[in-house]
């Protein structure tokens, strides 16, 4: 239970820090208005990612027994995961687009990341594969894991539109930098371990 959610914790963070479309709308109603609406886009997912996690589950409970299958996602959820690594590694800070924004900012937040092609890679590769594999050991663990993940996902951006609503430099900084540097590798190392187990899925490599 605690690898689930040690994995989930992870990759929320990641993808919290991540540059993208929803930190760059975080950033940029910090700036234009205040931290509260940077705080109501960082509250999006939260709306936006429930059918998205229905379906995807629903779909690989019924493909639990494919073992080719669900090893040939593994490994695309891998990659997809050593691209996120990577992403982090060689971020920059500062790397954000903003454009003037609009007003609403919780339904510009949820336009954004309903739209984003992110959230669906995730959980199609990623999140309901785990999920579903948590589920074989208890009905804690995958709560675990998708409790980690959307804490620190939303909890992540809540923090950066604090500070950026305290220190505009802040995403040019060394702590931002370094987090993200850490994070990506951290990323390497779950990517490798989705490889082994699509592997193993696959036959390629005995299941122990």
């Amino acid at each position: 239970m605690v690898y689930y959610l040690s994995i989930g914790i992870v990759l929320g963070l990641s993808a919290g820090f991540a540059p993208g479309p929803l930190l760059t709308l975080v950033i940029s109603e910090t700036l234009e208005h205040d931290v509260k609406s940077g705080v109501k886009v960082s509250l999006a997912p939260i709306i936006t990612d429930l059918p998205i996690i229905i379906l995807t589950l629903f779909v690989f409970s019924r493909l639990s027994s494919f073992h080719d299958i669900l090893g040939v996602v593994s490994l695309i959820g891998g990659c997809f995961v050593l691209y996120m690594g990577y992403e982090s590694l060689r971020s920059k800070g500062g790397e954000f687009n903003l454009q003037k924004p609009k007003s609403n900012s919780l339904r510009k937040g949820i336009l954004t990341n309903a739209l984003s092609p992110h959230p669906y890679l995730f959980w199609l590769s990623v999140g309901a594969p785990a999920m579903t594999k948590a589920l074989t050991i208890n009905i804690i663990s995958p709560l675990l894991f998708i409790s980690g993940f959307y804490i620190c996902l939303v909890g992540s951006k809540i923090l950066l539109a604090i500070l950026v609503g305290k220190s505009k430099s802040f995403l040019s900084g060394n702590a931002y930098l370094y987090t993200m540097r850490f994070l990506g590798l951290v990323l390497g190392v779950l990517a490798f371990a989705l490889f082994i187990d699509g592997l193993k899925l696959l036959g390629v490599l005995e299941i122990q």
